[in-house]
C-alpha cells in the first residue's frame, strides 16, 4: 500500500473485534487513519480510544451516552458525537474508505448496507448482516462494483484465501471447520443437565456469551454456512462442515481432482482482521506464527446430527430463504438469553427454534422493513415459548 492513509471507521470499537482492529492498525505504520469510532455503553474505554486515535466523529447508543462521553472528554476532543442506529449509518456511509463492522446483532445490518452503498470496502464481522439479509448486501455490491466485502471471521477468511484467483469451475466444494464446542464428547443423555457456566467454557476461543452458546449448539457454524453462501456464491449442498477440535485449520477447498487446499494459522483474530484491512497486501507484523512441527495430531470428524440439531435448522433457513434467516437469528438470541437466565434447558434451544421456523409468517418481498418485522415476531414468539417451557 502506498500514498495517503486510508480512512477507516470501526463500528463496535469497544468490543473484541474493535479492540483487535485498533491493535492491528497500530502495527501498520500509518496505513490507516481512524476517522470514526462507534462504541456501545463502555464509555470509559471509548473515551480512551478517542483520545488515542483522534477520530473526526464517534457514535454511542443514546443521548445520555453522548452527554456522558462529552463530559469524559472535556476539552481533549471536539469532534462530532452521533447517536443510535442513525449515527452508525452516518459513520458507515460517509467519508470512509474501509468500514470494520464489529457490531453484535441485527443492529449491524443497516450500517453494513450504508457502507457498501457509500462506496466503502466492508470488513465484516457482523454475521447477522449476511444471515438475515445476504441478498440485500449482494445486491448493494452488484449496484456499485467498487466496494467489496472482506470477511473477518477466521473460517471465511480461510475460504477467501483458498479460493482467491481460482476459477469457480475447478472447485467441487468448500469446507468450514468447527471446534465442536464444550460438549463435543459429552454423552447425549447429559445435555439436558448442562448449566450456562459449562456452556460458556469454549475450548478454543474467548468470545461473547451469545456466540459462545451458539458454538455449543453449533448454530453459529450453521450461520457461517449461510454467510459462506452469500460471500462466495456456493449452494448449500457444496458447503460442508467438519469438526476440528484444534481450530488450526480454519477452512478447506476441495478441487475437482480431489486435491484439498487448507488455510492454517494461529487462533488469533488479528490475523484475519489484518488481511481484511490490507488485502491484497500481506504486511509483516509481529502477530503470532504457527509451527506445525511442534503440534500434535490434527483431528477431523463429521457433524453429529443428534448432538447438534440446531445446525440443520440453519441449513433449512438457507434453503427456504425469505425471512427464514431473520426469524432463526432473532429467535435464537431470545432463547439463548432464556438459557443463560436458567429459564429453559439447553436442548430447548434447538427444539423451540424448529417450532418457530415452522410457524413463521410468509413474506412476499425482502427488504429492511420485512426483515425487522420478522425479527420482532421471532423474538416475541421465542419469549412466549420460553415462558411456557
Amino acid at each position: 500500500m502506498s500514498g495517503a492513509s486510508r480512512r477507516l471507521a470501526v463500528l463496535g470499537s469497544t468490543g473484541t473485534i474493535g479492540r483487535h482492529t485498533l491493535d492491528v492498525v497500530g502495527r501498520l505504520d500509518g496505513r490507516f487513519r481512524i476517522v470514526a469510532l462507534a462504541g456501545g455503553r463502555n464509555l470509559e474505554l471509548l473515551a480512551e480510544q478517542i483520545r488515542v486515535h483522534r477520530p473526526d466523529r464517534a457514535a454511542v447508543a443514546g443521548p445520555e451516552g453522548a452527554t456522558e462521553l462529552r463530559e469524559r472528554l472535556g476539552r481533549d476532543w471536539r469532534g462530532e458525537i452521533l447517536v443510535g442506529e442513525e449515527g452508525l449509518v452516518a459513520l458507515a456511509g460517509d467519508g470512509c474508505d474501509v468500514v470494520v463492522n464489529g457490531l453484535v446483532g441485527i443492529l449491524g445490518l443497516a450500517p453494513s448496507l450504508a457502507a457498501l452503498e457509500g462506496g466503502a470496502d466492508l470488513a465484516l464481522a457482523n454475521k447477522e448482516s449476511l444471515v438475515v439479509a445476504g441478498g440485500l448486501l449482494r445486491r448493494a455490491c452488484d449496484r456499485n462494483p467498487a466496494p467489496e466485502i472482506h470477511p473477518i471471521h477466521s473460517e471465511h477468511s480461510g475460504l477467501w484465501q483458498c479460493l482467491e484467483g481460482r476459477p469457480r469451475g475447478t472447485v467441487r466444494r468448500i469446507v468450514l471447520t468447527a471446534s465442536g464446542g464444550p460438549f463435543r464428547t459429552l454423552p447425549l443423555d447429559r445435555l439436558a443437565e448442562v448449566r450456562p457456566e459449562e456452556a460458556l467454557r469454549h475450548p478454543t476461543w474467548k468470545m461473547g456469551p451469545r456466540i459462545t452458546i451458539d458454538s455449543a449448539t453449533l448454530l453459529n457454524k450453521g450461520f457461517e454456512v449461510i454467510e459462506a453462501h452469500w460471500l462466495f456464491d456456493f449452494p448449500d449442498e457444496e458447503i460442508d462442515v467438519w469438526i476440528h477440535p484444534q481450530s488450526l485449520v480454519h477452512a478447506l477447498v476441495e478441487l475437482n481432482d480431489g486435491s484439498l487446499l487448507a488455510q492454517i494459522s494461529a487462533t488469533d483474530m488479528r490475523l484475519p482482521i489484518q488481511l481484511a484491512l490490507c488485502h491484497p497486501d500481506r504486511p509483516a507484523t509481529a502477530l503470532p506464527r504457527l509451527d506445525l512441527s511442534r503440534l500434535g495430531p490434527l483431528e477431523f470428524a463429521p457433524v453429529e446430527p443428534e448432538r447438534y440439531p440446531a445446525f440443520a435448522l440453519a441449513r433449512r433457513a438457507l434453503r427456504e430463504g425469505g425471512t427464514a434467516g431473520a426469524v432463526l437469528n432473532g429467535a435464537d438470541e431470545a432463547l439463548v438469553a432464556a438459557f443463560l437466565e436458567r429459564r429453559i434447558p439447553f436442548p430447548a434451544i434447538p427444539r423451540l427454534l424448529g417450532r418457530i421456523l415452522d410457524e413463521r409468517p410468509d413474506e412476499n418481498g425482502i427488504d429492511l422493513a420485512s426483515i425487522r418485522r420478522a425479527d420482532r415476531w421471532a423474538r416475541d414468539r421465542a419469549r412466549e415459548l420460553a415462558a411456557s417451557t
